[in-house]
């Protein structure tokens, strides 16, 4: 695990990182419904502190600062150096969120400091996700919240339902472990309850949240499945399966993918579905 853990680091802080960055525009129009939907769960008030654990270039943290105002704070932690760079250069001068390099499973936090714990996309990743939301908590106020949004299940998710299963049969893989750290492992919400309250959560409440977002674009709509394609061998888990593959194994996985993203409605918009759970639950009042 504490292997696994710094691979994850350094991919973050390298390729990984540099590939988000590329594409922040793009990554967080597809999360900004889903994002936005746990800002609501969350409610931040005028004059909280929130800690935001690991959510891309900065975007949900500016949208928590605009809530808690001049008299609350946004402590953003992430693992990646490139992704603060960004988040640090889109905040204005006046916003009151601070930027932080770590991983918020371990890192020194400030205790019973802040009033919300959020994230988006950012809690499905670590090694020991009970050791990291137990971590977090002693990071909370009694009676503090929380409030995230993490994908369900690969087959009710269409950015990977589709380019992976096109895959199968050219590309050899081996079935994932729906458990290990990743994207997906936050999918059985009887999982996400037996993490929180091992925690030390109470009040849990998980509620599915479904859209239709925009993933690929262009000025056709051949243009738009290609942006499709791009977008998921740069950003998504078919670059790993496609690496160490030879030219024409390559070239047939990627026919397929086109064919499947060639499927889904859209014009200059291709149009697929995602689907999240928005997570509550709260620190006991003592």
């Amino acid at each position: 695990m504490a292997q696994h853990n710094a691979d994850r680091v350094a991919d973050w802080n390298g390729q990984s990182g540099e590939r988000w960055v590329a594409h922040q525009a793009r990554l967080d129009a597809i999360a900004a419904m889903f994002g936005q939907a746990a800002i609501e769960a969350a409610a931040p008030a005028t004059g909280e502190r929130v800690l935001d654990v690991g959510c891309g270039a900065g975007a949900s943290t500016l949208a928590l600062a605009a809530r808690v105002g001049a008299g609350g704070q946004v402590l953003r932690v992430d693992i990646s150096e490139p992704l603060i760079a960004r988040a640090r250069a889109r905040a204005p001068q006046d916003t009151p969120a601070l930027f932080r390099v770590a991983d918020a499973s371990s890192a020194e936090l400030p205790e019973g400091a802040f009033d919300i714990l959020f994230s988006r996309f950012g809690v499905m990743f670590f090694d020991d996700p009970t050791k990291a939301f137990a971590h977090m908590r002693r990071a909370l106020k009694p009676g503090g919240r929380v409030a995230f949004v993490c994908w369900r299940g690969t087959a009710e998710n269409d950015w990977m339902r589709l380019p992976m299963g096109a895959i199968k049969g050219i590309v050899p893989m081996a079935p994932p472990d729906p458990e290990a750290p990743g994207p997906f492992s936050f999918g059985d919400p009887e999982r996400i309850t037996r993490i929180l309250t091992a925690a030390g959560f109470t009040d849990i409440a998980i509620t599915p949240f479904d859209a239709s977002v925009s993933f690929g674009e262009g000025a056709t709509r051949d243009a738009a499945i290609d942006g499709a394609v791009k977008m998921t061998l740069e950003v998504g888990p078919l670059s790993r399966a496609l690496a160490d593959q030879p030219d024409d194994i390559r070239a047939r996985a990627l026919a397929a993918v086109r064919a499947a993203f060639a499927s889904c409605p859209g014009e200059r918009s291709l149009m697929i579905n995602g689907a999240t759970s928005i997570v509550k639950a709260r620190n006991p009042a003592s």
